[in-house]
Order: C-alpha cells, then structure tokens, then sequence
C-alpha cells in the first residue's frame, strides 16, 4: 500500500509538475509578441569603388597608378574562399595596379584539371613558376638570371595553413617549378598578424617577384604604395599594429596558452626555438624538453636571462 501510494503521489507529481512550465512559457511568449512585429532593418553594405574595392569613402585609388603598370610577367592568383570576404584583403590593390591580362583570380580549395583546363595547361608549362617557399624551393633570383625568363607565376592567397592545404592537395601545383623569395624585408601589411617578421603578404610577395621578373625596382614601390596608405588610415582610425608572433616570443610578450592541435604545436615549437636562440648566445635549443616543461610566460625569463 504504501509502495502504491508513493507511486501514485510521484505520478501526480510528474502531472502537475509541467503545468507551471507551460504557463511560464505562455507569459513569456505574450511579453515577447509586439518584438515580432518591430520592422528589421536591412543592412545594407557601403558603395563600394569599381576598381579598388573599398568603401568609396575610403578609396585608394588615389595611391594606385593612373595606368595599369606595362609587366610581361602573368600573375594567377589562387584565393582561398575565406580570402574573398575578408574585408582588408590586398588581392583587389593588386588587380588594381596591374592590366586585367596580367592578373587573373581563381577563388576555390580544389582545382582539377576537368573543371580548370586553362589553369591546367599553364601547370603543365615547364616555363610555369608557382611561389611557394620550401625544401625543393629555388630562390627567384636565380631563375631571374637566366637568359629566358618564366613569363607565367602562381601564387596561393590565403593564411599559411589555407595555402599549404591547397598547395599539397591540388595535384595541378606541384607540376611547375617551385619557387620563393629570398628577402629580409619586413612586411608592411602592419595591420594583420604574421607567423614570423620575414612573412609577406599577397601584394607584398607580387610586388617583390614581379620587381625581379621584370628588373624593374619602380614596381615594387608602386605596387606597395596602396597598402601603405591602407595601413595608414587604419591605424589612424584605431587600428593596432600586429606584431609577428616571432616578434612577440623574442620579446616575452606572447601571452597566449600552449595550442593543442600538433600541427600547430609544432609551428610554435619552431618559433619558439628561434625566439630563444635570437634572444642569446645560445646556437642549439632542444625543441622537445624546451616545450614540454616552458610555457609561454617562462618563456619571458628564457629570454630574457640569455639576453
């Protein structure tokens, strides 16, 4: 009895127990019923300039040359979809700056040569270049010195994980000659955060090819001259400038927690290592024991005690 009891008050629980619930909703569905009928605005995006790309109140054009510069070099620019909704990308000042024959955009992850038969016969030029820095990578300069000159080159626009999945997984880029620049410039592109000083841009990479394929230093300035301005009202206008994360492990100041993916785990290692050697006197660091037992914040006192 009293087990039927139990069973019975604990059913009558179970009963009564939504109702509160239900009237709970009920009141908060009649408070939130005029939020339905409130109008939505539509968000509408900013004109923007035809050649460009900008918002037309902060055009560039302005900076880009009057006339598409005179290259014989051809440019295919493979964009990662990411690349093409961002809003300070550099490709458009690139295209602006160069003649619509020169400079050719290709925006996808995966290009096979039945869907691309044009950007498969130029693969398979062996006069074809495709700028992408590694161990099989030739320094431009030398392909430069040469009496015929490459008049077509490939370049991966994306962040460096987006470019090498594109590069490793379209078998279509890994038929042309392999290049990458040797230079120890430092990107101008302040406004975004590179892997490590030496790291350029898209616009920044063409604009140092084409100067050495075409021997001409005047396009580089001139290629360059739109992002600066970029950079410039950005910063103006509240923007930060972004360090390197070279930079900011060689000067203690990376305060972010240890990645848990390996891939970039070991990209951090490599940085790391590097930071640590650039601080001090130190020619070899062992990159397993360093990692595993310093974190980011030791890594300030690693710094600073072999300065």
């Amino acid at each position: 009895m009293e087990r039927g009891a139990l069973a019975g008050g604990s059913a009558a629980a179970e009963v009564a127990g939504p109702a509160p619930t239900a009237a709970l909703a009920e009141e908060e569905r009649e408070s939130c019923a005029g939020l339905w009928e409130l109008p939505v605005e539509r968000c509408e995006r900013r004109p923007e300039c035809g050649r460009c790309g900008r918002p037309q109140k902060v055009c560039l054009c302005p900076f880009l040359p009057v006339h598409p510069l005179k290259v014989s070099t051809c440019l295919y620019i493979i964009q990662h979809p990411a690349e093409e909704s961002r809003v300070l990308r550099t490709v458009p000042l690139l295209v602006a700056c160069l003649p619509p024959d020169k400079c050719k955009v290709l925006i996808g992850r995966r290009f096979s040569e039945d869907r691309y038969p044009e950007l498969a016969a130029v693969c398979r030029n062996p006069s074809t270049l495709i700028l992408y820095p590694g161990a099989e990578a030739t320094n431009l300069e030398e392909i430069a010195l040469m009496p015929s000159s490459p008049s077509v080159m490939i370049i991966i626009d994306g962040t460096w994980s987006q470019a090498k999945d594109i590069f490793y997984k379209n078998s279509l880029f890994r038929l042309p000659k392999q290049v990458q620049l040797k230079t120890n410039i430092s990107s101008q592109y302040v406004i975004r955060t590179q892997p490590t000083n030496t790291c350029l841009s898209t616009l920044e990479c063409a604009a140092v090819a084409l100067t050495i394929m075409e021997k001409n230093k005047s396009i580089q300035e001139t290629i360059l001259r739109p992002l600066q301005a970029l950079c410039s009202f950005q910063l103006q206008h509240g923007a930060q400038i972004h360090h390197s994360k070279e930079h900011l492990l060689k000067n203690g100041l990376y305060d972010k927690p240890m990645p848990k993916n390996k891939r970039k785990l070991r990209r951090m290692e490599l940085l790391m290592v590097t930071a640590v050697q650039d601080c001090g006197k130190i020619s070899t660091v062992p990159v397993r024991p360093v990692t595993k037992l310093c974190s980011f914040r030791s890594l300030k006192i690693l710094c600073f005690v072999f300065r």
